[in-house]
């Protein structure tokens, strides 16, 4: 049963209606990308090397450590924003906007080992045919599946072993991918996507593609060199400190990022093709309390379901087409029930949900767990 039919929706969505709403913030603003992005990445380094040096400085000061705990919030929410543009980067047009991406690979992609060939892929979570379907990384088929809550476990305490992951990927696969005649395949078929499908393949390694990831491979295995070597050459320290600032930095904000994914969708989808209007209603925004929600879901990425309907749409735009849409559509259209009240409404009941097979409900009957708002 569709989620139209579940939500019991009494109206089908107009796209034309909603494009001539919100047709004219197509256009992305240079300014606002390079100063959102360049300031937060910036006060993130200088955070977390504060992390580094302030008990250094003041071992005995009375203030240090909840000075040290406001700075590793704010270092983990700035890197999380800086990271984010990432998602960006795979939307803005192909031949615009080259400065940019040198630069987001340059001070963060390549710090973080995420270059930005790893999210190319994501085009396909957008391709409507292939939504929620086998070819889509980007989707949790937890309607497939008896046990949701051990796969949304499973999905959250992966973060503890992600950061030896990406050193393994570039540090030591890389190699081997240079030298061993058909790693390159293997591996670009397996181990080079940002996907939450562990079963997910990649089949796009064209020329051109091919040569962006050498550069970045490059670029990542002598970061991982330095990075494993630097305290030992800068400062004789065998065992680097600052490896443990990164890892508690990197596993919480993967830890954010994993609990923003599972709370984009609602994740019903049993691995068949969706209708266009089940994939807006499997998709969700957070328009309330921005002062929180923009923490967790930076870079438009609290607007998730309005990101489907118009995936080339600005980041710094999403907002303003969300409430023309709110104001400007029908009193019963579908894109209202994509709104939630919070992050944790949507946890709470996804996790509810999980519990075995969804139970069937018949048309014009909300879930019981419900509790999205108008």
């Amino acid at each position: 049963m569709g989620l139209s039919q579940r939500f019991g929706s009494p109206s089908t969505f107009s796209f034309a209606q909603a494009r001539s709403l919100v047709g004219d913030l197509q256009k992305p603003n240079a300014k606002i990308y390079w100063a959102d992005f360049v300031s937060s990445i910036v006060t993130g380094h200088v955070a977390f090397h504060a992390l580094y040096y302030l008990p250094r400085w003041y071992p005995d000061a009375a203030w240090l450590w909840p000075v040290m705990a406001l700075t590793f919030i704010a270092c983990v929410t700035l890197y999380m924003r800086s990271v984010m543009f990432i998602h960006e980067l795979v939307h803005l047009p192909r031949d615009s906007f080259r400065g940019f991406r040198v630069a987001w690979n340059a001070l963060c992609g390549i710090f973080f080992l995420l270059p930005s060939f790893l999210y190319h892929p994501h085009v396909d979570h957008h391709r409507r045919q292939h939504y929620g379907t086998e070819h889509d990384g980007e989707y949790l088929r937890l309607g497939a599946f008896r046990h949701g809550r051990w796969m949304i476990v499973g999905y959250i305490v992966q973060a503890l072993i992600i950061p030896f992951l990406g050193i393994a990927r570039f540090l030591l696969i890389s190699p081997i991918c240079w030298v061993v005649p058909g790693a390159r395949e293997w591996f670009h078929r397996h181990a080079s996507t940002m996907v939450v499908d562990p079963f997910y393949q990649r089949t796009d390694l064209t020329p051109r593609l091919r040569r962006l990831i050498l550069l970045q491979e490059g670029l990542c295995f002598a970061w991982c060199v330095w990075f494993l070597i630097r305290g030992a050459v800068m400062r004789n320290e065998p065992i680097d400190p600052i490896w443990f600032i990164a890892y508690a930095v990197a596993v919480s904000l993967m830890l954010v990022n994993e609990f923003r994914t599972l709370g984009a969708h609602r994740w019903t989808g049993d691995g068949q093709p969706m209708s266009f209007e089940d994939q807006l209603l499997d998709s969700v925004n957070y328009p309330h309390a921005p002062w929180i929600s923009e923490l967790w879901g930076p870079v438009g990425t609290r607007y998730h379901a309005l990101h489907h309907l118009f995936p080339s749409m600005p980041y710094h735009n999403l907002g303003i087409a969300h409430r023309r849409l709110m104001e400007g559509l029908p009193a019963d259209s579908p894109y209202r029930q994509t709104v939630a009240p919070s992050l944790s409404s949507e946890l709470v009941a996804l996790w509810k949900r999980s519990v075995g097979k969804p139970r069937s409900v018949t048309p014009g009957e909300a879930p019981a767990d419900s509790q999205y708002a108008a």
